[in-house]
């Protein structure tokens, strides 16, 4: 928004408020919100928080930041031309998973089951894990499709991945997971279970492995659609933005704690890699 000329407390005024990873909130923050009249509401990251403030407003713009596909989600009728009060930015996640579970195919080549986290009540779950099964079903895979959306549900799943010998976890983005980034890291250090996440701060935090969108450019194409409906543009008349930058990051020290010989192709393939 500074690129659009706004500056905090200068020109701006931002409001923020937190989910804490969950979804039941997200009404109730959203009311709180609109209560203060904004200009424009951004939602950064969760499909949920989207489409609670769609729910909630036809007037005041919103933008977004997700994953999903926002026609098929009802946020928008058009991507070209979106025809409402809502924007903004998507990153298409559901054509990311083939690729995520490719990686960890190549990463453990033996392995002929592998694990999904999902927490069900992300709008956008159910088609992410369809895609999954499609690459799974291409890779020759058996996939366990575990639900979680609370602790003791993460833990049950993890116990659920021990019992079934899963030899790898793709952990689907959501802010929940998010929310738990260190338990999820040290579960799958604990077992011992490869595993790739949709975040950099995920292996950043001793992950083995991300693949995913650039959190920070995709935000930042949300702030410059901010601040052009703060200058007065209308939401309707601005298309839908596809975030084009992904990330592959690699954690080499994760791999060798994890006893992993990393293929010199993955390597090279690697955005950044953590030693």
């Amino acid at each position: 928004m500074n690129e659009a000329g706004y500056v905090v407390d200068r020109n701006v005024a931002i409001e923020y408020r937190w989910a804490q990873g969950g979804s039941d909130p997200l009404p109730e923050l959203v009311a709180d919100l609109l209560g203060l009249q904004p200009a424009v509401i951004v939602v950064a990251g969760s499909t949920a928080g989207a489409v609670a403030a769609k729910a909630a407003t036809t007037t005041v713009p919103i933008v977004f930041v997700i994953g999903g596909d926002p026609v098929t989600l009802g946020l928008v009728r058009d991507l070209n031309r979106p025809s409402g009060n809502v924007t903004g930015v998507s990153f298409f996640g559901n054509e990311l998973g083939a690729k995520r579970l490719a990686l960890l195919r190549e990463l453990i080549p033996s392995a002929s089951k592998i694990a999904i986290l999902v927490n069900p009540s992300n709008p956008n779950s159910e088609s992410e894990t369809k895609e999954v099964q499609r690459a799974a079903d291409a890779l020759q895979l058996h996939l366990t499709v575990l639900n979680a959306r609370n602790n003791g549900e993460v833990d049950a799943a993890f116990a659920t991945i021990v019992q079934q010998q899963a030899r790898g976890l793709l952990v689907l983005g959501d802010p929940f997971f998010s929310s738990l980034r260190k338990q999820l890291v040290d579960l799958a250090a604990r077992h011992a279970l490869p595993t790739i996440y949709t975040g950099r701060e995920d292996t950043i935090a001793g992950g083995l492995m991300s693949y995913g969108t650039d959190f920070a450019e995709a935000n930042r194409q949300a702030g410059i659609y901010a601040g052009r409906i703060l200058k007065g543009e209308n939401p309707a008349d601005l298309p839908i933005m596809r975030s084009t930058k992904f990330q592959f990051i690699l954690n080499l020290k994760t791999a060798n704690s994890l006893g992993l010989e990393v293929p010199a192709k993955v390597l090279a393939l690697a955005d950044e890699v953590i030693e």
